[in-house]
């Protein structure tokens, strides 16, 4: 029973929540709306999200000094991959804050009452588990290209990656790959944490929910997953410090790109002001 309440959710059957299309403006009017969020208790959001930029720094250092030089990259763009799943407590806010209810930091630890929770870390593995198979991904084409032995030193194998066929070649089979993997999380998961959160419809039906959505608004899905993209290159360009400011915007606004393109029963809407 457990299991297929992970699979189904509270209604023991499988929900087929109505999507809905949207324009392009919706894209950027839920970006809007998330920032407005943000802004709402900036220091309290930042506060919170630091711990995304730290372990991104957790995770270069590792790979820079454990003979996986060559994995520095894929380690912190392979990162954004967790992003949906690591911004769960963000779109708890949001959703406090649709309602008028107290919207302080600590409120976003509440997730883990919600009776979704079991579909949320079934969906949050899946991710753990892209992740893990894109960095197996990535340690087998660097194999392939400069076989077992790792990168010397960083200035060399910067020197290697930028100036020879073979490092092009790296980068761009390597950005390729990565983008089918981003593609699959994207037209899996672009709503379904918020989904879940909102409505316990179980993991399968997040999943199809959110692969609905990418179908009914190829166009807006896209361009949000490449607002996404841009906004975590740039956030990381400052020793990732940005994402401090770039992932809970990202984090409110995917709430409101979620509340655009799934249609939901009548919620009471009032923008809180704390």
């Amino acid at each position: 029973m457990a299991n297929f309440h992970v699979y189904a959710g509270a209604q023991k059957a499988i929900a087929h929540p109505k999507v809905q299309q949207i324009g392009m403006a919706d894209v950027f009017d839920a970006l809007r709306l998330g920032f407005e969020d943000f802004w709402a208790k900036p220091s309290h959001y930042v506060f919170l999200c630091l711990i995304y930029p730290i372990v991104g720094i957790i995770l270069l250092t590792w790979a820079s000094g454990g003979n996986t030089l060559q994995l520095a990259f894929p380690l912190v763009s392979g990162f954004a991959l967790l992003g949906p799943f690591a911004a769960i407590g963000l779109y708890e806010m949001s959703r406090r804050r649709e309602v008028g209810i107290d919207t302080s930091w600590a409120h976003a630890l509440e997730v883990r009452k919600s009776p979704a929770i079991p579909s949320i870390l079934a969906v949050g593995a899946l991710l753990v588990a892209l992740f893990l198979v894109w960095m197996f991904t990535a340690q087998a084409l660097y194999a392939w290209l400069y076989g077992p032995e790792p990168p010397a030193s960083l200035l060399a194998f910067l020197n290697e990656v930028l100036t020879t066929q073979r490092g092009w070649t790296l980068i761009l089979l390597g950005n390729l790959i990565g983008l089918v993997f981003a593609l699959v999380v994207l037209s899996t998961t672009v709503v379904a944490f918020p989904l879940l959160l909102d409505r316990d419809v179980g993991a399968y039906a997040a999943i199809e929910t959110s692969a609905r959505v990418m179908l009914a608004n190829p166009a807006a899905t896209l361009l949000w997953g490449l607002i996404v993209a841009v906004a975590l290159v740039i956030g990381s360009i400052p020793l990732l410090a940005g994402l401090a400011v770039v992932i809970p915007v990202l984090g409110h606004a995917t709430w409101h790109f979620y509340r655009k393109t799934v249609v939901s029963p009548a919620v009471k809407k009032s923008r809180s002001k704390g």
